[in-house]
């Protein structure tokens, strides 16, 4: 799993180097992407101010996580997985869900 300031994040296939899927749908760059602990979810953090939550399976963006008025700059999910938190350093706040 990797993100990159070209607006996306990739699944990769670890023993192959093949991307499995490219998840799009930000307007910026991207700070921080995570597996969920069970691994069926990924949460991507932009600098388009959002936070996304996407299926690792589908490649498919489930949630936008919108409200925030500066760069989304960290992702994090709940050990047991019941929540997902996106937090920006500028403007001191932070999102939860799932």
């Amino acid at each position: 799993l990797s993100c990159s300031l070209d607006c996306t994040a990739k699944i990769w296939h670890v023993e192959s180097g093949k991307c499995l899927h490219s998840l799009q749908g930000h307007r910026d760059a991207l700070w921080s992407v995570v597996f969920s602990p069970d691994g069926k979810m990924a949460l991507t953090a932009s600098s388009d101010c959002t936070a996304k939550l996407w299926s690792v399976e589908s490649g498919k963006c489930v949630r936008s996580l919108e409200g925030h008025g500066q760069v989304v700059t960290s992702a994090v999910f709940s050990p047991d997985t019941t929540s997902a938190f996106a937090v920006s350093s500028s403007d001191c706040a932070m999102a939860a869900a799932l």
